[in-house]
Parts: structure tokens; C-alpha cells; sequence
């Protein structure tokens, strides 16, 4: 039996963390290199900002890669796990984080608008999965962790698209714990609430404070938290859970409906 100490480890591995150039991406990515894993730092538009990932990455010792992709672009996607195969060795895990979070009325949102929140919140996940997960079979299985979001089971004005996006990725993480387990393949999804960005308070101060009140332990959420999660739904700690949703919000789905 593995001892506790080493259950969180994860040398050896490699992992693909898509949109990991800043925010949530960025803590998860240097989570897992922490535990031990090699990091491809997936970007789109953020190369500086996804080099300096990368190098906190390579500070725990192990290998980086830094790499765009347009992950709502078929062809593109089967690339970025082609290189990290060739340049990285194998792919064991992928955390499904890259996404947009637009904010627009739903009677006033455009086709388009809709359109683009689902292809890169939704479609993303369901390419990067599909092109993982053949990589994944080849060397014997894995992990994919998806983000999700509590707004994914309680809808927030002006996130129609965002919050279906969410809703949808739930199922389909479910969809193929349900496929890919025969694979030996886990999915898990992890649902953050509010997290901490630089500017928040000052930016949406009225929101923040609402979130403040509602949320039992107090807080906003920080990349850490989430990143956290993952590292464990990834590692052998949670290697008998598939399927499974961990809500990271401080409580805040707890409180009452009415």
C-alpha cells in the first residue's frame, strides 16, 4: 500500500494544463510541477506570460513546455498532444482550464456571442479530451480534471452561455468517466466559486461583497485552492474516483435558495 506521504506525488507524469498563462491555470500548473509532474503550459495569446509558468514550473526540477494552440480548432488540438507526446515523453493528465467568461444579458446576447462561449467553454474540452485520452491509452491511462464552475448549478445574470458551457462540461465529465474508465482513464471535475483576480475588489466591488456575505467561510477563493483540488483528483488519492464534481467555493452553495 502507498503511504500517505506519497500519495499526492506525481513524478513521473506529464500534464497538459490548458489556458495556464495566468489565474487559475498558472496556480494549477505549479501545483503539479510541485508534486512532481512535467507541465506543458498551454496558451492562446499569452506566450511572456505562459514562459513565466513555465519557469516557476521548472523551479520544482521538472521538465516545461510552453505551447498555443487554438483549442476550438480540431487540427490545432491533435497537434499540442502530438508535441507533448514527441517532446515530453507520454501525456498522463489534463486539466481542462482554458475558457472564456463573457457577461451580456441574455436578450440582448448575439448568435455569435453564444456561439463563442460554447465552442471555447464547452468544445474545448470535449477536442482536448478526445486527443488526451487516445495519448493516455497508449501508455496504460490517466487523469483529466475538468473546470467547471458553480455557476454551472446556479445561474448567475448574464452568463446564459457561460453558466449552459458549465452545466454541459458537468455532464460530459461524467459522460466519459463513464467511457473512458474501461481505458483506465479517471474524469473528475472540479466547480470553483469566486476567485481572487488582481483588481477584483476595486473592479466589481458590489460583487465582491455580495460574495462575502454569502459564503460561510468568508472568503474569496485563490488559485491555490483550486489548484489543490486537482492535484488531488489526479493523484492516486483519488484513484477509485471518477465521475465526481469537488464544489471549491468556501460553502457558498450551501446557503439557502430563498
Amino acid at each position: 500500500m502507498t503511504g500517505v506521504r506519497d500519495l499526492l506525488r506525481l513524478d513521473g507524469r506529464v500534464a497538459l494544463v490548458t489556458g495556464a498563462g495566468g489565474g487559475v491555470g498558472a496556480g494549477i500548473a505549479t501545483r503539479l510541477a510541485e508534486a512532481g509532474a512535467s507541465i506543458a503550459v498551454h496558451h492562446l495569446a499569452s506566450a511572456d506570460a505562459a514562459g513565466r509558468v513555465a519557469g516557476e514550473c521548472a523551479a520544482h526540477g521538472v521538465e516545461t513546455a510552453v505551447l498555443r494552440a487554438d483549442l476550438t480548432v480540431p487540427d490545432e488540438v491533435d497537434a499540442l498532444v502530438e508535441h507533448i507526446v514527441s517532446s515530453l515523453g507520454r501525456l498522463d493528465i489534463l486539466v481542462n482550464n482554458a475558457g472564456i467568461y463573457p457577461v451580456a444579458a441574455l436578450l440582448d446576447m448575439s448568435p455569435e456571442a453564444w456561439d463563442r462561449t460554447l465552442r471555447t467553454d464547452l468544445g474545448s474540452v470535449f477536442l482536448c479530451t478526445r486527443a488526451a485520452a487516445s495519448a493516455m491509452i497508449s501508455s496504460g491511462g490517466g487523469a483529466i480534471v475538468n473546470v467547471t464552475s458553480i455557476e454551472g448549478q446556479r445561474p448567475a445574470p448574464g452568463h446564459s452561455h457561460y453558466g449552459s458551457a458549465k452545466a454541459a462540461v458537468r455532464m460530459h465529465t461524467r459522460a466519459a468517466a463513464q467511457e473512458l474508465g474501461p481505458h483506465g482513464i479517471r474524469v473528475n471535475a472540479v466547480a470553483p466559486g469566486l476567485i481572487r483576480r488582481d483588481g477584483i475588489e476595486d473592479a466589481w466591488p458590489e460583487g465582491v461583497e455580495r460574495w462575502l456575505a454569502a459564503c460561510p467561510l468568508g472568503r474569496l477563493g485563490e488559485p491555490a485552492d483550486v489548484a489543490d483540488a486537482c492535484v488531488f483528483l489526479v493523484s492516486d488519492a483519488a484513484r477509485w474516483i471518477t465521475g465526481a464534481e469537488l464544489v471549491v467555493d468556501g460553502g457558498t452553495l450551501t446557503g439557502p435558495a430563498f
